[in-house]
């Protein structure tokens, strides 16, 4: 076992107070790693590295931070391998999963270097006055505070586009999966990442987190959790006037319509919804069919997740894994006793811990079909970060659409149909922040990201994720 530092300034530094916190593997509980349990000194510490770095950095050309990272993006690649494996142990998806988790880091880095020219103000003829222009400045220190699902992914999505705009950071992981973090962090430093462009702190939200927020050198807070937390921080946010974005989750519905492609519907459901243990924000969290297919669908959809290979993710043959943590597998087991004993949804297959040696370990839990699901059932209302969709049938698209957006969060939904009218119709008529066709899950660097409602507000990715990070000053000039 080795204790792992946090990184700031560039260097691994121990906590100020000398305590660690365990990293265990969810599929075994062994321990993996002891990571620093970091203080509000030591995040004090590393906003002044970020300060204190921030001219040098800023003043860089873009196109020199570019170079930084398609430098990183072909480490990263050439150690995917070990990066897999490390993240399948602390988050626990299966290794194919992760090795994709790790390519889309370095997809990341490698389409914001393709970005770092083309970063410009606008010129605007002003007949009465001559002229303006106006210029993109970096906003100065940004902060992150990032989940456990998609760990790598995540961090990506949040300090690349800060980083090429010129701005330093600090990062605060999760402190269930924080070892992929510190080693992208490394990789990052060892492509030429200057001293204290980039720090990383370990440790609880409720210390680390928010005496991150509070400090009044930061300037931006991006942050994707849940939305109890993301209220909490755009709350402590807003007294220091400080920009957010909040990415807080949603309960994204996929609607099947009577001609879709039942094959293909079929597979993103399964996919959709069970890829990473069904701990994803973009997850299919609730299942709209018309009902003329639904017996079909389900048949097929059944046998499909009772195929489904659930293991420790560095098993080859695994198709999923194990939740991340007891909170979790808690939290379904709740669900599952609350459908049972209100007699609220009949379960189709799953909803159990499976019957194998390591469960007694892990925090597995089996793909779980639930259907005769009520309207007001919290199937439907919350959240459910697991491997567990409840299965809903319809009229028409008018019923799908009404009952796909009774929901207070906004962020992703997809519609599976031939008909071009209908794709339409329910792309102009969901209330997300994406809407997918014919597929569901996917979100490539390029595109923008975000929610409405109760999801969230902003948006990553793409070239609108720089503008979250770029302050905009117009100059009037008069010859």
């Amino acid at each position: 076992m080795v204790t792992m530092k946090m990184q700031i300034n560039g260097k691994a530094a121990g906590a100020s107070g000398s305590e660690f916190f365990d990293v265990k593997n969810p599929a075994t509980g062994e321990l993996i790693e002891q990571v620093p349990r970091g203080t509000e000194d030591d995040v004090a510490l590393a906003v002044e590295a970020a300060v204190s770095a921030f001219q040098g950095w800023a003043s860089t050309s873009p196109q020199h931070r570019g170079v930084v990272f398609y430098r990183a993006a072909g480490i990263v690649r050439q150690r995917k391998e070990e990066l897999a494996a490390l993240l399948t142990q602390e988050q626990g998806k299966p290794l194919a999963e992760a090795r994709n988790e790790i390519e889309g880091f370095a997809h990341v880095l490698e389409y914001y270097c393709g970005l770092s020219s083309n970063q410009r103000g606008d010129f605007i003829p002003v007949p009465v006055n001559g002229y303006a222009f106006t210029v993109k400045n970096p906003l100065g220190v940004c902060a992150a505070i990032i989940p456990w699902n998609m760990p790598a992914l995540i961090m990506g999505w949040k300090i690349v586009p800060a980083l090429i705009s010129g701005n330093t950071f600090v990062l605060k992981p999760s402190s269930n999966t924080p070892l992929t973090n510190l080693t992208l962090a490394s990789i990052l430093t060892e492509a030429g990442l200057p001293e204290g462009v980039l720090n990383v702190v370990t440790g609880p939200g409720e210390t680390a987190g928010e005496s991150l927020i509070r400090n009044p050198h930061v300037k931006k807070i991006s942050f994707t959790g849940e939305a109890r937390t993301g209220k909490r921080v755009a709350e402590l946010a807003a007294s220091g006037m400080k920009r957010v974005t909040l990415e807080l989750g949603g309960s994204d519905p996929m609607l099947v319509c009577d001609d879709a492609n039942l094959e293909s519907a079929v597979a993103g459901a399964l996919r959709g919804r069970f890829y990473n243990c069904g701990q994803t924000c973009t997850a299919v969290k609730r299942l709209y069919i018309f009902e003329s297919i639904a017996e079909e669908f389900i048949k097929k959809l059944e046998a499909g997740v009772r195929n489904l290979r659930v293991g420790n993710g560095l098993d080859k043959s695994t198709d999923m894994g194990p939740l991340n943590n007891l909170r979790q597998m808690e939290y379904l087991k709740g669900l599952i006793d609350e459908i049972e004993e209100k007699d609220e949804g009949r379960i189709i297959t799953g909803g159990k811990v499976p019957d194998f040696k390591d469960s007694d370990k892990g925090y597995f839990f089996e793909p779980t079909l639930v259907s005769e699901v009520p309207g007001d059932s919290r199937l439907l209302k919350e959240e459910v970060f697991g491997p567990l969709l409840p299965v809903v049938t319809v009229k028409n698209l008018d019923e799908a659409i009404e009952e796909a957006n009774n929901s207070s969060y906004g962020l992703g939904a997809s519609i599976w149909t031939k008909d071009l009218d209908r794709a339409r119709m329910g792309c102009e008529q969901l209330n997300a922040g994406i809407i997918w066709v014919n597929q569901h899950l996917k979100v490539a660097p390029e595109v923008p990201f975000g929610g409405v409602k109760e999801s969230g507000f902003g948006r990553e990715n793409g070239p609108d994720a720089l503008s979250e990070y770029l302050e905009t000053k117009t100059i009037m000039l008069k010859t």
